[in-house]
């Protein structure tokens, strides 16, 4: 028996960075959405053991996040841990600010629960996966939410308007750990409108939420990843409402009210940009 699950990406319609805490970790306020681009995570009971199966470079010699978090699933549930082979069939581009390998995590996680712990409920689930990842939490709600102290505290809010998503990723990664640390070394002088856009959220107002898209990320981006700027502008010609990066980068992404003008702007994107998608809001998960 193979069990099957969707795991959608996320993009973030603002990133705020308010502090670093006592335990290392920033707090943040971000207003985070999924979207319909998604890997598929499938699991089969095997005889023992925990083998992951996927197109990526898998780390030699650690445990990777999705036996952590099957190990931190059965440990919590009370139960030992069963043989299992976890396959990833990705297609969010990986490394990208997305939340790809989160949301693997989150789909594997509800898999684990409707097969062998029914009754443990959401919260708990989502204790769970703070463990292996701050953005774990809310790839396993999904929807529209404000997300706050590392990303675990979270708060529904109205869906994102109708709309269409261009996301498109240049041909790099950018760690992280040198966002952080830049964002740390220099003054942030533009803030998202975090208050703002939960409001234009709640009025179902697509224009106010495009005027609000914000990520303080991108004040710290070094000088050699301009061509996020580049993928910015361009989405903007093709007729983008607005546009921001989703995470640390590097994907940006593009909103549109026409669903004709988006995959338009995706095909072209798609020329220079393999990794280019046209995609829409998807809501809660279940």
């Amino acid at each position: 028996m193979v069990w099957e699950r969707e795991a959608p990406a996320k993009i973030n319609l603002t990133l705020d960075i308010l502090e670093r805490r006592p335990d290392g970790y920033h707090e943040m306020r971000m207003v985070m959405q999924t979207v319909s681009l998604c890997d598929t995570v499938q699991v089969e009971e095997t005889a023992e053991g925990f083998r992951l199966e996927s197109a990526l470079h898998l780390p030699a010699g650690k445990k990777t996040l999705e036996q952590q978090a099957a190990e931190a699933f059965f440990q919590a549930a009370g139960l030992p841990v069963p043989g299992l082979c976890v396959r990833l069939i990705k297609r969010t581009p990986a490394y990208a600010g997305m939340g790809g390998g989160s949301a693997d995590v989150a789909a594997l996680l509800r898999i684990l629960r409707d097969h062998w712990c029914p009754d443990m409920t959401d919260a708990k689930l989502e204790e769970i996966g703070l463990t292996v990842g701050s953005d774990v939490p809310f790839c396993l709600r999904g929807g529209t939410a404000l997300a706050e102290g590392r990303g675990e505290v979270l708060t529904d809010l109205a869906p994102l308007p109708p709309c269409w998503i261009v996301v498109c990723k240049p041909d790099f990664g950018i760690p992280t750990p040198t966002l952080f640390a830049r964002v740390d070394d220099a003054p942030i002088t533009c803030r998202p409108d975090t208050v703002g856009m939960c409001a234009a959220l709640d009025e179902g107002d697509l224009t106010g939420v495009a005027s609000r898209l914000c990520n303080v990320f991108e004040s710290a981006l070094p000088a050699e990843y301009g061509e996020v700027f580049a993928i910015k502008e361009k989405l903007m010609e093709l007729g983008a409402m607005n546009a921001a990066m989703s995470g640390s980068g590097p994907t940006m992404f593009g909103l549109f009210r026409a669903e004709e003008a988006a995959r338009q702007a995706a095909l072209a994107l798609q020329q220079t940009y393999r990794e280019t998608y046209c995609v829409c809001p998807v809501g809660k998960l279940h």
